[in-house]
């Protein structure tokens, strides 16, 4: 496509969000993508790098604004690119988060898709994020990345997160500016759970005797439940500093999370994601948990659950949590994107939920769709993959009941969603293929 050379300057007037929240203008017969600005804005734009058949651009000046457009929660907004849409009204907002969803169920061929208007998680109510840490001749730049950049920005505040996480984040500057050697990178998970806080260091190698020695000094002075290093070429963490278990609350099931568990980004988010699966659920029967973590949801039900996780370590602490609680609910370890449950694995079930990563479960979707479970519960952080998901669902004769946005990646583009299907017709018979059957194993 033939357009403007970089560092061209235009006027023109923003159209439209896009999937990443950035302001679309038509230019030159292409799109054109602003951050920070608002349909029906007058910008003054500078074009830059081609993306997607279009162009990033960047607003230089917006000459009329929106009279919808909000004040920013935070003085790092367009600096640090964690937060896309702090300046949209909330009204705006969440419909732009329901637009999400309706938009990838539309590419799918779904007409007028089920979804409800979004559950919002509040400020400050992030509990688990990942900072970036650079360890320069200066000291230590600790902070999140710029958009599309691999600067980082220092980070003072944060309206997003919990407060303790933000708090901690000066004196941790100070620890790895000792503890990392130079020009070192560094990833840090810090999450907050029960009051405490659990840290994971990612970084290339083994920190050394003096470093582990002010690690778990660090982890002393500041309170710190539990600090662990994580090799960036492993998988496995080793704790440094284990003062007292990182405890979550499933339920009523208290569960001892290994070291950088996946857990919710919020605990409302977790909530709603809880009572929605629970709504939806049949009163008895036997439950199948997909994807099912440390048992963010098993451990959450009253049902007779069959729980499924590749994560030795995550599904090891559900299976002690359900033992402890004497829960009916049994464990298997499997890869699920390989090895997706299927055939006559599935049957008995009274509803199945699946929990996948951003790539979604094309396999195990197609053996749900081939299968004659009732209720099919789908938890998704990624609307395209899910719509895809669901067609394949719907497609082998489910129905596409509801679909519950769950907002806990407030002022981001992305959403989280829980959707219900039910079946409707029998399963359409699927081709056999010779020596083999069509159907995943």
């Amino acid at each position: 496509m033939v357009g403007p050379p970089p560092g061209t300057i235009v006027e023109t007037t923003i159209e439209r969000l896009g999937g990443r929240g950035d302001g679309v203008a038509v230019l030159y017969e292409g799109p054109l993508y602003v951050p920070y600005v608002l349909p029906g804005e007058r910008v003054r734009a500078r074009v830059g790098a081609p993306r997607g058949g279009g162009w990033v651009g960047r607003a230089d000046a917006i000459l009329a604004p929106a009279s919808t457009r909000a004040a920013p929660a935070c003085r790092h907004f367009t600096l640090c690119g964690g937060c896309a849409l702090q300046h949209l009204a909330p009204t705006d907002y969440a419909a732009f988060k329901r637009s999400q969803i309706v938009t990838a169920l539309e590419h799918r061929g779904f007409a007028a898709p089920p979804v409800a208007a979004p559950l919002i998680s509040p400020p400050a109510s992030r509990r688990r994020v990942t900072v970036a840490v650079r360890r320069t001749a200066e000291g230590c730049a600790i902070g999140f990345h710029a958009a599309a950049s691999p600067r980082i920005v220092p980070i003072v505040e944060c309206p997003v997160c919990v407060p303790a996480i933000v708090a901690l984040l000066p004196a941790l500057a100070s620890c790895l500016a000792r503890c990392l050697p130079p020009a070192a990178n560094a990833d840090v998970v810090i999450t907050a759970i029960g009051g405490a806080l659990d840290v994971v260091i990612e970084a290339a190698g083994s920190p050394d005797l003096s470093a582990r020695e002010g690690l778990a000094a660090f982890a002393a002075a500041h309170d710190i439940a539990r600090l662990s290093w994580r090799d960036g070429s492993d998988a496995t963490s080793e704790p440094i500093a284990q003062r007292r278990p990182v405890r979550a609350m499933f339920g009523d099931v208290p569960v001892d999370l290994p070291p950088g568990a996946f857990l919710q980004a919020t605990e409302p988010g977790e909530r709603a994601i809880v009572e929605t699966v629970r709504a939806a659920l049949p009163d008895d029967g036997r439950v199948a948990d997909l994807y099912a973590g440390c048992g963010t949801i098993a451990l959450a039900l009253t049902h007779a659950v069959h729980a499924v996780e590749v994560d030795a370590a995550a599904l090891e602490a559900l299976g002690a949590a359900a033992r402890g609680a004497r829960r009916p609910i049994t464990t298997e370890r499997r890869d699920l994107t390989r090895q997706p449950l299927a055939g006559a694995a599935l049957d008995g079930f009274a509803a199945v939920v699946f929990d996948p990563p951003r790539a979604g479960a094309p396999a195990q979707a197609a053996a749900l769709a081939a299968s004659t479970v009732p209720i099919v519960i789908a938890v998704s952080c990624h609307p395209g993959s899910f719509a895809r998901d669901a067609r394949t669902l719907v497609d082998g004769g489910y129905r596409l009941e509801v679909v519950q946005p769950i907002d806990q990646f407030l002022w981001s583009a992305e959403v989280e969603l829980v959707a219900v299907f039910r079946r409707e017709a029998p399963p359409v018979p699927r081709p056999r293929t010779r020596g083999r059957s069509a159907a995943p194993a």
